[in-house]
């Protein structure tokens, strides 16, 4: 197992320091001077040059490629253009409200698609298998921000029984902070669920057919047994890392539905960071987002063989 992790660990630093080129790069690219934007339109050129060799911008990208990398090393990202604070507290103060979403939303969506799964599976082209696959099809096919209209539309406007403008944190105000999570969570978990349910049955009919669930069957085993003991434990490892693959896809990908909640996320944070041209906040958050993506699939391959029998660490 340690061989295993390390293995993974070794496979995961070159994805990251390419990752951090990578973000370094295109940010170079996106156009407007940070100078001119932190002193405005009157700045004379003499500030516009200091402020430039202050912030390294007068030197060659390597050069500025070797101050920020290590920099950053040190958990310094930057500072805020547009507020002056510190870019790495920022995000991670944002991230806080994306973590409390998608992370309940995954966790809710897994428990109601593995069992879903596996009944349809069970019950192969029955009544119940066919309504969940067509379920499932349409929830894949509707598009987030949609599915996020709809419910706001529906819960908040019509029905009201949610609030529908506005946030309140947890930690100020648990019943309203809720509140104000309950339609996004739901959100995520529609558009979600559909996909880890055909996942599920997939696995599921194909460890059906193998031998030994037979010859469990013929042995006089319980249904209920065959399926917890011999079924499960098989059929659980694609969902698995499609369930791992969801949850950083959601913490690095969840800015529509931020946006359509007004959600002071981490998605939130950076769709407003481009929109103001903030640099130190475009660059501290992608980096950011591509490291989580990177450390959230690592730490789905290290788990894998646990629930995975047929898979050896």
């Amino acid at each position: 197992m340690l061989q295993f992790l390390i293995t993974r660990i070794m496979a995961a630093i070159p994805t990251l320091l390419l990752v951090t080129v990578l973000v370094f790069l295109l940010t170079r690219l996106v156009p407007g001077d940070p100078a001119l934007l932190m002193l405005g339109d009157m700045a004379t050129e003499s500030s516009l040059a200091d402020l430039r060799h202050s912030m390294g911008l007068d030197q060659s990208l390597p050069q500025q490629f070797i101050i920020w990398f290590s920099q950053m090393i040190h958990g310094d990202f930057g500072h805020s253009i547009q507020t002056g604070q510190p870019v790495l507290p920022l995000i991670l103060q944002r991230f806080g409200v994306t973590l409390s979403v998608v992370l309940v939303a995954v966790v809710i969506a897994s428990l109601l698609a593995v069992p879903a799964g596996m009944l349809a599976a069970w019950k192969q082209n029955s009544s119940w298998d066919v309504g969940l696959v067509m379920f499932s099809t349409f929830l894949l096919s509707v598009p987030s921000f949609w599915m996020g209209l709809l419910i706001l539309l529906t819960l908040g406007l019509w029905l009201g029984w949610l609030p529908v403008v506005g946030y309140v944190a947890v930690s100020d105000n648990l019943h309203q902070g809720i509140l104000y999570l309950l339609m996004p969570i739901l959100t995520l978990v529609l558009v979600e669920v559909g996909a880890l349910v055909r996942m599920m049955r997939a696995s599921t009919l194909e460890v059906l057919r193998l031998d030994y669930v037979s010859h469990a069957r013929a042995k006089g085993l319980r249904e209920r047994t065959v399926l917890s003991r011999h079924v499960f434990p098989n059929a659980f490892g694609p969902t698995w890392t499609l369930i791992g693959l969801t949850l950083g896809n959601l913490l690095s990908g969840v800015a529509v539905t931020e946006t359509v909640f007004s959600l002071p996320g981490l998605g939130r944070l950076l769709v407003d960071a481009i929109y103001a041209r903030d640099y130190p906040v475009i660059q501290g958050c992608m980096l950011f987002i591509a490291t989580l993506y990177v450390l959230t699939n690592l730490v789905i391959d290290a788990l894998y063989p646990l629930f995975n029998p047929r898979v050896s660490a």
